[in-house]
């Protein structure tokens, strides 16, 4: 069920951990590979030679303990298929939502780019405490939610980790849901920038954090990505760094005809100046200075009419009137579906970590989705779009 596969498995510092076991052994069972990486708290309560024995390898603990030239951290994310975190403390979830690396487990959670698990155990009034449920709100992983029952610390309530059969098939699950298999994906991301001399452009606040997150998901459902962004990433997908709308439409061009789907979540400058000044224009006496401005490509609307058997979405950021600009857009495009979100919002939209968006089909469908981090939006609108298949 799990050969071939590395489950880099994380145990932290509460009495649940004693459990984690009986879940090593359902793995090893299944053919998969376990890393087990503990936190120095955890190996209070079960033993790193119980865990050796268990997993068949060297359990890590220490962040410096380097074997090699590779650092561990980099080294157990880069071959892991799947992190799991069970028991997850209230503390290695905090530290691991505001970014702390202060430890081994903790460090590699923040270089890991695949897949993470995370299974909750803590007394129940700090499961309810609200710090801890905005830091879980934060991670963009599975949340295993704990189970209601007595707890070692004598209370009756939300806490105990959830059942070791649950942390197992949704590991089975995710290691196996790959429903973008052979499909490629081509999405854009960012604002593009349309010089005005060598020292000025026009662009706008697009972060590219949605395309991002877009990207990153359809990775993981197995697609195979094309990024086309103006922001500098590193990713182990293919990207391609573009500075204008003309060289995102260029860029898009070249992907089209052997792509899947297009997602067009860049925000693209609808106009660009005439004539590119090839010096710095130089301040004057005069009050005003008149730039002339001119239409860019509309590659939304041109690649629309092309398809042939490509799905092709847009994005609409609009500042009011959300779904009647929306409605309006996706008739004049002509793509299959339109992803409206309201930019006038501080808490979702140009540089936040969140989203809140409604998705419009060209039948007149419309479905809205809830706010949510971002990773979270992308997994959904995919759901959205491939359940429908």
């Amino acid at each position: 069920m799990l050969s071939g596969k590395t489950i880099l498995l994380g145990i932290t510092g509460g009495i649940a951990s004693y459990k984690i076991c009986e879940l090593i052994r359902m793995y090893k069972r299944a053919n998969a590979n376990v890393q087990v990486v503990c936190t120095p708290n955890a190996l209070n309560f079960v033993t790193k030679l119980t865990l050796q024995t268990l997993s068949k390898n060297n359990v890590a603990v220490e962040e410096f303990d380097i074997k090699n030239y590779n650092p561990e951290h980099i080294s157990f994310a880069d071959k892991a298929d799947i992190m799991v975190i069970a028991p997850a403390t209230a503390n290695t979830i905090s530290k691991i939502a505001t970014g702390l690396a202060d430890n081994l487990l903790t460090s590699i959670a923040c270089a890991f780019t695949k897949s993470v698990i995370i299974a909750p155990a803590m007394n129940c009034n700090m499961w309810e405490n609200p710090v801890i449920q905005e830091n879980l709100r934060k991670l963009h992983y599975t949340i295993l939610k704990p189970e209601s029952g007595y707890l070692a610390c004598g209370y009756l309530g939300k806490g105990r980790l959830c059942k070791i059969e649950k942390i197992f098939d949704k590991t089975v699950e995710l290691l196996n849901y790959k429903p973008l298999t052979g499909k490629k994906i081509v999405i854009t991301s960012g604002g593009t920038i349309e010089d005005i001399d060598p020292v000025r452009y026009i662009s706008n606040y697009s972060s590219g954090k949605m395309g991002l997150a877009l990207a990153d998901t359809a990775k993981n459902l197995g697609a195979d990505v094309t990024l086309i962004t103006t922001k500098d990433v590193c990713k182990k997908y293919n990207v391609v760094k573009v500075k204008s709308a003309s060289d995102m439409k260029n860029a898009v061009e070249k992907e089209f005809n052997n792509a899947d789907c297009v997602i067009m979540a860049a925000a693209v400058a609808d106009y660009r100046v005439k004539e590119t000044a090839s010096q710095k224009i130089k301040k004057t006496d005069e009050d005003e200075i008149n730039i002339t401005l001119v239409k860019n490509p509309d590659i939304l609307k041109e690649i629309s009419a092309k398809k042939q058997g490509q799905i092709v979405i847009g994005f609409c950021a609009e500042s009011e009137n959300l779904i009647e600009n929306a409605k309006e857009k996706i008739a004049k495009k002509g793509c299959d579906y339109l992803i409206a979100n309201d930019i006038s919002r501080k808490d979702i939209g140009f540089s936040s970590d969140y989203n809140e968006v409604t998705i419009l089909d060209k039948n007149g469908g419309m479905k809205k989705l809830e706010r949510a981090d971002k990773m979270t939006i992308a997994h959904q609108i995919f759901e959205e779009i491939y359940g429908k298949e």
